[in-house]
């Protein structure tokens, strides 16, 4: 029988891919923002359409470092149906994760929740785009405002996703990728913290680079969380193929909504929410 998986990898064809590599070998420069590197970010910003980006080497590690940039103290309202990473990511950084309920169509957390589980040890809420589909931004940013609440969205599944011809990447105060191989777009491992101005992509950039401010001076207590050369590379080979494969992806979820759609205990989502 033949395999059939769940998910494939964007896989961009090997001779894109081998000229940066041979590029790499000639330069020897394998990481620490290097070209490739700096290149990436500068097109995933054009890309996605956000002010800055900063890149890491997993999605996990751009979660933990994006919290620790907030010097957050206290509770974190977040949703209970999301990876494990996401709560992880709140407790590494000595934080406590206060679950509530999700809505029921879109798998999101529900905004109407939310309130009710603010206490005065609560410093910021920690939405999902479940499976790419927008929190209610508008909601979530009222109730942040009115209590003094950081938003950080996790966008895991949200890469190139746009509401009213805007990237939602651009919601709350910073917003996390995962490039994972799984991930429609991937760096093979990878993620990405997005943010709203070169002082806060400063401090990103030094915390995941062990918070070296100079060759030596550590300005914090950082970790190593960089995205290599290589991965770089092959993340601007996939970034110009990765429109055939959404458009792909589009096609078979129609099939799969056209085929569905008298089946008692099904719901679509996409056109619910």
């Amino acid at each position: 029988m033949d395999k059939i998986t769940v998910t494939s990898p964007l896989l961009p064809p090997l001779k894109e891919v081998i000229p940066y590599l041979e590029d790499i070998w000639d330069r020897k420069w394998l990481t620490n923002n290097g070209i490739y590197h700096q290149q990436l970010e500068k097109k995933l910003c054009e890309y996605l359409g956000v002010p800055y980006i900063s890149l890491f080497s997993n999605g996990t590690l751009a979660l933990i470092t994006a919290l620790q940039s907030l010097e957050l103290k206290g509770e974190v309202i977040t949703t209970p149906y999301t990876f494990a990473a996401t709560a992880h990511a709140i407790m590494w950084n000595d934080l406590k994760p206060v679950f509530v309920d999700i809505d029921p169509v879109t798998m999101n957390l529900d905004p109407s929740c939310i309130e009710a589980a603010i206490t005065d040890n609560t410093c910021a809420i920690l939405p999902v785009h479940v499976y790419g589909t927008p929190c209610d931004n508008q909601t979530i940013a009222a109730i942040a405002k009115k209590y003094d609440l950081k938003v950080i969205y996790d966008a895991a599944h949200a890469f190139g996703v746009k509401e009213r011809e805007q990237s939602i990447l651009n919601y709350g105060d910073l917003s996390i990728l995962s490039f994972h191989a799984t991930k429609t777009y991937s760096t093979i491992e990878g993620g990405a913290v997005i943010c709203k101005s070169q002082e806060e992509k400063d401090k990103l950039d030094q915390l995941k680079n062990f918070g070296f401010e100079s060759e030596t001076v550590i300005k914090a207590c950082g970790m190593n969380a960089k995205l290599n050369e290589i991965q770089a590379a092959f993340g601007l080979a996939s970034l110009k193929k990765v429109d055939g494969a959404i458009e792909r992806r589009s096609e078979i979820a129609a099939l799969y909504q056209q085929s569905l759609v008298n089946v008692s205990g099904f719901i679509d989502i996409a056109n619910q929410s």
